[in-house]
């Protein structure tokens, strides 16, 4: 009977209906007029939205089941691996950091519009040096590897990926001032709309969302961030507010005329569970290995993909010149800025 009362509850576990399920258990309905019972009613949305687009996805004819099928074994296999390993790097960053933060900010509109600009920029940083540092890209690219947009992709990750992110995001936020209670707050917002962005076209065709695409962040533009077509690579960083993209010029629109092309540029098969999620870290590997002298393989480690001690790099940026340079009409002379220490004068 354990069993099954363990798959029961990662089914409710993975609706999202635990907590709503445990406040209609106690008859004490009132509960859904308070933030925790608000909360508990906003997180099955997702789930129910991931099972509407299958079902049209079914109706349409249009399912695409490899990315679906190794979605969820990635999954089944991050709940396995975290049984045995979860590593809290959010109590742990503020309990370093916090007391080194210059001031502390409260539970107003105001600090709440702050705190959300400073997450939107800690959630870059960790978005971009994921793209742009070979070894965090390992980490990231699991996410990047489905050929599909649609909302089961929001569960593709490498299971070291959520640590690396909540060191980086957490780590700015408490140093930058914005108390607990407050980030929590903001990274419930954030989590539920980052999945969200990840929606299907089998439920929104043109995710643009009129006027607001120019003043936030839309499912479209996320659609351009997993797009592997040259003019899209490595643009739109930021998770609702696109402000930072703006600030450091990779943000892009999505072009009507150009059709996106989901996935990675290294060659791989999608439907292998084990390609897609080791693929990267075999794929590094085997430059480092190859790599002459311990510069080199350093820099193959911390150096953005596509990177090369031969001199043959084959980076974003380098393809995205060369694109710009065949079709000038969509260059729009984007100065990349680097927001962090990462050296890339030779690459990217």
């Amino acid at each position: 009977m354990e069993i099954f009362e363990t798959f029961f509850n990662e089914i409710i576990g993975f609706l999202g209906i635990s907590n709503a399920f445990e406040i209609l258990q106690t008859g004490d309905y009132g509960k859904f007029r308070t933030f925790d019972g608000v909360v508990s009613l906003i997180y099955p949305i997702i789930p129910l939205l991931l099972i509407l687009e299958l079902i049209l996805g079914l109706i349409y004819k249009k399912p695409d089941t490899k990315v679906y099928k190794v979605n969820f074994l990635i999954y089944v296999f991050n709940r396995f691996i975290g049984r045995f390993i979860a590593i809290a790097m959010v109590t742990i960053c503020i309990g370093l950091f916090q007391s080194y933060a210059p001031f502390q900010t409260e539970m107003t509109w105001y600090w709440f519009i702050y705190g959300y600009i400073v997450w939107e920029l800690a959630h870059f940083l960790y978005h971009y040096w994921g793209h742009k540092v070979r070894l965090f890209w390992c980490l990231h690219s699991t996410h990047h590897a489905p050929e599909n947009m649609n909302l089961s992709v929001t569960h593709a990750h490498f299971f070291l990926e959520a640590p690396y992110a909540d060191t980086i995001r957490t780590t700015v936020c408490i140093l930058l001032g914005i108390q607990p209670e407050l980030l929590f707050l903001i990274m419930f917002i954030d989590g539920t709309y980052g999945a969200f962005i990840h929606i299907g076209e089998n439920v929104i065709k043109d995710a643009r969302f009129g006027p607001l695409n120019k003043i936030m962040l839309t499912p479209s533009h996320h659609r351009v961030h997993h797009a592997r077509n040259p003019l899209y690579m490595d643009t739109n960083f930021c998770n609702l507010l696109n402000i930072w993209d703006h600030a450091f010029g990779t943000y892009q629109e999505e072009k009507k005329e150009i059709e996106i092309e989901y996935g990675i540029t290294r060659e791989m098969d999608s439907g292998n569970f084990l390609d897609v999620y080791f693929g990267e870290f075999a794929a590094l590997f085997k430059d480092v290995s190859k790599a002459p002298g311990i510069k080199n393989k350093i820099m193959y480690v911390f150096m953005p993909p596509g990177w090369s001690h031969t001199g043959d790099h084959k980076t974003s940026k380098i393809t995205r010149a060369e694109y710009f340079q065949n079709n000038p009409a969509y260059n729009r002379a984007i100065k990349v800025q680097q927001p962090g220490p990462i050296n890339n004068n030779i690459v990217k």
